[in-house]
């Protein structure tokens, strides 16, 4: 393959080359199926246990695992893009979907579906390292907005997971779900074959591999901890245990990478500022985002005799989520049109704000599915403007050769505020219950504390994002010179 000039037009022209513009569909793509992992198994996680031949508690585990691999790999995927260049990380990542899609569909049995789910979580490398990629390949004036995109997939690809998933499982064997994921990793790996270009500012250098392992082992542990919580107990020995003794590897970890020439994250470019503040709103809003994933779709599958509970079916449920999925990618260029206009700090702290106001929208209207539908619509709105304005603010204040690794700790960040809203959703829908026919369901107290909850967290992001110092730029992304990409 020849090595290209990338042609990468001055600010103010108005269109984009046509390889910057496919290379952008190829990652949002990427982006979206990897998301699309996270929700996939949904639909049959009631009846994993039945299926599998296993408990409830080990069955549980395939959710986790996945949940693992994503925290852990997005960090690490990213120093590798800045180190070895990201086309090749991120044909790694779509290789990983793959496979384990592919070990997963032919699994009949609970440990291949748990290590199948755990490549499947490997894979979320591929956004950190594709959103870091934009920049480098794309002219200034439109780089917001295809950032804005890509931010965008990870919710579409949560929201249309659930119906996709549900009409794949009530029209086919439950293997589909996963031939049909195998499917899509080969399209992406070939899109990134074809249209992603290898972009030549690679920086070399080793891999900290005592500080992948350390921040793998210190990871896994304090999110086994919190994700487990409820089932063990929160003050039971392997909670506090796993927990502290998770948090406990972490310090060393950080005193360790602190004294690396070469860190697999840069704790000192971390601490500045606005890196460290809109990782902090990172994890507020994360929170914010995942009670919608946990609490609408419950309210619209919980059988009517509640009395709060609307009786939908799974797919039905699913497709009063899906609008605002669509919602989140149609509004992704205005957010890139916020970022362009009056920065990323404010236009982080709109959407946290929307987020909040969605929440207290469900709050006083939870009585049927329309009303959340559009509670769900206000809440995407507010995640896909926030969530766009998270990487640029982070691109605008690391170097280049850092953009990756610093892209993939902030997802690192969403990543642990969405599993401790996992447990504390869980906590306090099992903390009022009543009696169904024998089975004991959340009582209608504990959603409207959910949506409180929520809000607050949302709002809190706003106030966190306030706080980030200003730059006396419109976007926030550090401008580059134009690239050499070898298609």
């Amino acid at each position: 393959m020849s090595e290209t000039q990338g042609q990468l037009p001055q600010e103010g022209t108005e269109q984009a080359p046509a390889g910057a513009v496919g290379s952008v569909v190829a990652l949002c793509f990427g982006g979206l199926v990897a998301s699309l992992m996270q929700t996939l198994i949904i639909p049959i996680q009631p009846d994993l246990p039945r299926l599998l031949g296993t408990s409830i508690g080990n069955a549980s585990w395939i959710i986790t695992a996945t949940l693992l691999a994503a925290a852990v790999a997005m960090p690490i995927a990213g120093r590798l893009g800045d180190m070895f260049g990201k086309q090749r990380v991120l044909l790694a990542s779509a290789v990983l979907l793959t496979l384990g899609s592919l070990l997963c569909a032919v699994g009949d049995s609970l440990v291949p579906l748990i290590i199948g789910r755990g490549v499947q979580g490997l894979a979320m490398g591929f956004i950190p390292v594709g959103m870091s990629l934009i920049r480098e390949i794309t002219p200034p004036h439109i780089t917001s907005m295809a950032v804005a995109a890509m931010s965008a997939t990870l919710g579409v690809g949560g929201a249309i997971g659930l119906p996709l998933s549900a009409w794949i499982v009530e029209t086919w064997d439950w293997h589909a779900l996963f031939y049909v994921a195998t499917g899509l990793g080969v399209l992406i790996i070939a899109a990134v074959l074809l249209l992603v270009p290898r972009v030549n500012t690679s920086a070399g250098g080793r891999l900290d591999i005592p500080g992948a392992v350390g921040l793998a082992i210190g990871l896994s542990a304090f999110l086994i901890a919190v994700s487990k919580a409820n089932d063990w107990g929160w003050t039971s020995g392997k909670t506090l245990g796993l927990g502290l003794g998770g948090i406990a590897v972490l310090v060393v970890w950080g005193i360790f990478e602190l004294r690396q020439k070469e860190p697999l994250v840069d704790l000192r470019t971390t601490a500045r500022p606005a890196v460290l503040l809109t990782n902090i709103a990172a994890a507020a809003i994360g929170f914010g985002m995942m009670a919608q994933s946990i609490i609408l779709p419950m309210l619209l599958r919980l059988p009517e005799a509640t009395g709060y509970g609307l009786g939908q079916s799974i797919l039905a449920a699913g497709l009063w989520m899906a609008p605002g999925g669509l919602m989140m990618m149609f509004f992704a260029p205005l957010s890139g049109l916020l970022i362009n206009k009056i920065g990323a700090k404010y236009t982080l702290a709109i959407g946290a704000g929307i987020l909040g106001c969605g929440y207290l929208f469900a709050f006083f209207l939870m009585d049927a599915a329309w009303k959340l539908m559009l509670a769900s619509i206000i809440c995407a709105i507010g995640v896909g403007v926030g969530y766009a304005a998270m990487p640029t603010l982070i691109m605008g204040s690391v170097p280049a050769t850092e953009a990756g690794a610093a892209v993939g700790l902030n997802g690192l960040m969403r990543s642990l505020g969405t599993t401790v809203a996992s447990a504390v959703m869980a906590l306090i829908l099992a903390s009022a219950t009543i009696s169904l026919g024998g089975t004991e369901v959340p009582d209608e107290s504990t959603f409207t504390w959910c949506f409180l909850i929520a809000a607050a967290a949302a709002f809190v992001g706003v106030a966190i994002t306030l706080l980030i110092p200003s730059k006396g730029r419109t976007s926030g992304i550090v401008e580059e010179q134009p690239v050499r990409a070898r298609h």
